[in-house]
């Protein structure tokens, strides 16, 4: 019973991250399953790719259908991170270990307090107004920087991905998060597959609660979200951002 508990919460937090930020559930799962559960990090991590998976698959296709979704554009990101992060998963086996788990919760919180204080307003129109030659050169550059931060220090995905989406490449907040959790559909694919064929298969009992509590969560979270008004999504989004990464630094201290 404990453990379901443990893993079922870790979903809880994952699924409301996913669907309304746009949030990879490796930053929720992995410390909760390492520290309640004794699981192996790399372990740990393939259980929240896979958990990752259908969630955001689930999202984007929650995002796609109330047309909340860049796909041309995702792709041209996805392909551009995929590269990036083999190369910079390859620069960090070559430099010294080191422990970057803290930006990821830093980044976390620190996004969603700006949700908050300052929320993304612009409109689709606003949109528009960027040339479609723009937004994907902007997309491959955006998918670079992503790519090798995430394979270098190995977290802050989705966390990135939106960032850059409603900063660099001003979209409004819904069509970030839509086009944030489709390209991370194939990104969490590719690592969880990695993750299996290099470690073995994890805890199946483990392996199925997180997936299905991180998949019902964020379909509740995508169904909500784009449902919501603009001022009430970056409320929401903000404070889930930030409760998030409060719990992950609790549970990191412990």
């Amino acid at each position: 019973m404990y453990e379901f508990v443990v893993c079922f919460l870790a979903g809880v937090g994952a699924g409301l991250g996913t669907g309304f930020a746009g949030m990879s559930a490796a930053a929720a799962i992995s410390p909760i399953l390492i520290t309640f559960l004794g699981l192996p990090a790399y372990e740990a991590v393939g259980i929240a790719l896979a958990s990752d998976v259908l969630a955001s698959g689930v999202s984007a296709y929650t995002y796609g259908k109330n047309k909340n979704l860049d796909i041309k554009n995702g792709l041209v990101m996805m392909i551009t991170v995929l590269i990036f992060t083999a190369i910079g998963s390859w620069v960090a086996s070559m430099v010294p270990n080191s422990t970057m788990g803290s930006f990821s919760v830093f980044m976390t919180t620190i996004l969603g307090i700006k949700f908050i204080v300052k929320p993304v307003m612009t409109t689709k129109e606003k949109m528009a107004e960027v040339s479609p030659k723009e937004r994907i050169k902007k997309s491959i550059l955006a998918g670079m920087g992503i790519g090798s931060i995430c394979g270098f220090i190995g977290a802050g995905g989705g966390m990135m991905m939106l960032l850059v989406l409603t900063t660099v490449l001003g979209y409004e907040l819904k069509t970030a998060v839509g086009t944030s959790v489709f390209v991370m559909t194939f990104t969490a694919l590719t690592g969880a597959l990695s993750h299996f064929m290099i470690d073995g298969m994890p805890n199946i009992y483990y392996l199925v609660v997180c997936v299905l509590s991180t998949l019902l969560w964020a379909r509740v979270a995508a169904k909500i979200a784009n449902r919501a008004d603009a001022v009430t999504l970056n409320r929401l989004t903000g404070v889930i951002l930030i409760v998030i990464g409060l719990a992950i630094f609790t549970v990191n201290i412990l």
